[in-house]
C-alpha cells in the first residue's frame, strides 16, 4: 500500500492533494516500492530555515529536506518524510518561468529520489538525479522543470 500524507503550512502553490498522491505513487511504482508511507510537509522560508538548522545545522534556506525513517533498508514497510519549501517554489518558478506547481513537484520528486538512494553530491550523480527528475515530471505532465533553462539557451 502506498499512503501519502500531506500537511500544508504554506498553501499558496496550486498543487492539489491528488496531484501529490499521483506524483508519489508514480515514483514508487517506477522503483517497485509498494509498501510505503510518505509524509510531506509544505512549509514557508522561515519554517524551512528553522528545520534546516535543527536537522542539518545549516542556516541557509533550502528547497527540500528528506528523511528515510524506516527501521532498516530491508524492512518491507518504508517510511519517508519530505519537507518542501512552497514559498521558495513560488519565487524559483517565477525566475525560471515555469508553473509554481511544477517547481514544487520537482522538490517532492527530489526528496523521493534521495530517499530511494539517489545522490547529487558529485556532478555525475547530480546529472543522473536531475535527468531522472525531469523524466518523471515530463511523464506526469509537468514538463521539463530542472533542465528547462539549460535547453532553452
Amino acid at each position: 500500500m502506498i499512503e501519502v500524507l500531506v500537511k500544508k503550512n504554506f498553501d499558496n502553490v496550486n498543487l492539489s492533494q491528488a496531484d501529490i498522491e499521483n506524483l508519489v505513487k508514480a515514483i514508487c511504482l517506477r522503483f517497485d516500492i509498494s509498501d510505503v508511507t510518505v509524509s510531506i510537509a509544505i512549509v514557508d522560508n522561515d519554517e524551512m530555515k528553522a528545520l534546516n538548522k535543527k536537522f542539518l545545522n545549516r542556516t541557509a534556506n533550502t528547497d527540500c529536506l528528506s528523511f528515510e525513517l524506516s527501521d532498516t533498508k530491508s524492512d518491507p514497510q518504508r517510511l519517508f518524510e519530505i519537507i518542501v519549501n512552497g514559498e521558495l517554489a513560488l519565487s524559483q518558478a517565477d525566475s525560471r518561468q515555469i508553473q509554481p506547481k511544477a517547481e514544487l513537484a520537482l522538490y517532492i520528486t527530489h526528496g523521493m529520489l534521495h530517499n530511494l538512494g539517489f545522490d547529487d553530491a558529485s556532478d555525475h550523480d547530480a546529472k543522473k538525479m536531475h535527468d531522472t527528475e525531469d523524466e518523471i515530471l515530463q511523464q506526469l505532465g509537468f514538463g521539463l522543470v530542472y533542465n528547462k533553462n539549460k535547453t532553452d539557451d
